[in-house]
C-alpha cells in the first residue's frame, strides 16, 4: 500500500446481471495519505454498468489533487487517475475475467497534470483532454501538446516540450497560443501548410513532417498519417502516431474514412474525430474503430456544424465490449 495511506472504512460490493452471466464488481477501498491540510477523500457512489465498467463518483477536497491507483489483488498497483478537487465522475473498465478491483489514493503534488493514467515502459502516460481537438499529455518528464488553439485554456499547465499541429484550421492552429505555451527549447511538428502560416520565430522551432514519413523527436518515434476528406486537402493535414514507452498513440486530427486510416495497426490509444460534416460521422467512426481495433478510444472533436453532438453512448454500444475495445467518454467541452 502507499506509504502513510489511511484506508477509509467505506467499502461496497456490487453486482449486475449481463445476459446469462453475473459480473461481480470490485471491492472499492479509498484512502488518503496523511499530509498537512489534506482532507479526507471519499467515494460517494459506485455503479456497476454493462460492458464490465464501473462508474466511480468521488469527492476530492478543495485546493488539492489526488493520485488514484487501481489493483486487482492489493499487491500490484497501477496508476488510474490524477483527479482535481471537486465532485468527480469517472468510468473504469474491468477486465473480461476480473471479479475484483481495488482503489487507493494519496495527495498529488501541486501542478501535477490531471487525467487518465496509462502504464508504459517509461512510466505512466497521463492524458488530459482540454477542449474540442486540444489535448495535453505528460510522459517521461515531457509535456506533449496536440492542436492547442482557442478557446482552449492552458492556464496552470506546464509549457509544451513537444507540440503537434495537425492542420491550419483555426480550431487546431493558432500562432498566439503556440507562442504562449511553447517551452524554452520546445519543438513543434506540423505539415508544410501549417509551417507556411507560421511566424519566423515559430518556424525556427518547427519541423515539417510529410504524410507517411516517420521521424524521431526528443527520443519519441512519430509517424505522419494522411488525413483528408472534402474539407481537408490531402497533404495539407496529417494525423500522428507516437510511440511512447511501447504504447502506440494515434491522434487523428480531422480526417475522413480513408484507406490510410483503416490500415492502421497495433494502436493502443486512439483519439478519434467524430462530427458532421467535417470529420467522421458516428457510423464511419464505428467502422474505423472496429477495423483498426485500438485498445482504448477517446472520441473527440465532437461538436457538429449545427452545434449538436454525436450520441457517444450509442457509439460505445455499437463498438461493443466483445472486441476488447474500451471507449472512454471524457469532458471536451
Amino acid at each position: 500500500m502507499m506509504k502513510g495511506l489511511r484506508l477509509s472504512s467505506r467499502s461496497m460490493r456490487l453486482g449486475i446481471s449481463n445476459g446469462s452471466r453475473r459480473l461481480a464488481a470490485a471491492l472499492f477501498l479509498f484512502g488518503a495519505a496523511v499530509a498537512p491540510g489534506f482532507g479526507q477523500l471519499s467515494f460517494t457512489k459506485f455503479e456497476l454498468m454493462t460492458n464490465h465498467e464501473a462508474r466511480i463518483l468521488m469527492t476530492v477536497p478543495a485546493s488539492t489533487l489526488a493520485n488514484i491507483d487501481a489493483s486487482t489483488d492489493l499487491l500490484n498497483w497501477s496508476g488510474f487517475l490524477t483527479a482535481p478537487a471537486g465532485s468527480l465522475n469517472y468510468t473504469d473498465t474491468l477486465g473480461t475475467n476480473e471479479v475484483m478491483r481495488f482503489y487507493r489514493a494519496a495527495q498529488a503534488a501541486a501542478g501535477t497534470l490531471t487525467g487518465d493514467h496509462i502504464s508504459t515502459t517509461a512510466g505512466d502516460l497521463v492524458i488530459h483532454p482540454v477542449y474540442h481537438a486540444s489535448l495535453v499529455m505528460s510522459w517521461n518528464g515531457k509535456m506533449i501538446y496536440a492542436d492547442p488553439a482557442p478557446p482552449a485554456s492552458f492556464t496552470g499547465i506546464a509549457k509544451g516540450d513537444l507540440i503537434l499541429v495537425t492542420h491550419a484550421h483555426g480550431d487546431h492552429f493558432d500562432t498566439g497560443t503556440l507562442t504562449t505555451i511553447k517551452a524554452a527549447g520546445g519543438m513543434i511538428l506540423a505539415p508544410q501548410a501549417v509551417y507556411n502560416s507560421m511566424t519566423a520565430t515559430l518556424k525556427a522551432a518547427t519541423g515539417v513532417l510529410p504524410n507517411g514519413v516517420t521521424t524521431n523527436v526528443m527520443g519519441i518515434e512519430i509517424q505522419g498519417i494522411p488525413a483528408y476528406n472534402s474539407y481537408h486537402t490531402k497533404g495539407d493535414c496529417c494525423g500522428f502516431v507516437l510511440n511512447l514507452g511501447g504504447k502506440r498513440i494515434f491522434i487523428s486530427g480531422d480526417t475522413g474514412n480513408t484507406t490510410e486510416l483503416r490500415a492502421l495497426t497495433n494502436i493502443d490509444i486512439a483519439f478519434m474525430c467524430v462530427n458532421v460534416p467535417y470529420t467522421l460521422t458516428q457510423a464511419e467512426a464505428v467502422t474505423v474503430i472496429k477495423t483498426i481495433r485500438p485498445k482504448i478510444v477517446y472520441p473527440y472533436h465532437l461538436k457538429n456544424q449545427d452545434g449538436t453532438f454525436p450520441n457517444l453512448n450509442s457509439l460505445k454500444t455499437s463498438v461493443g465490449a466483445d472486441l476488447g475495445i474500451e471507449v472512454r467518454l471524457r469532458k471536451w467541452y
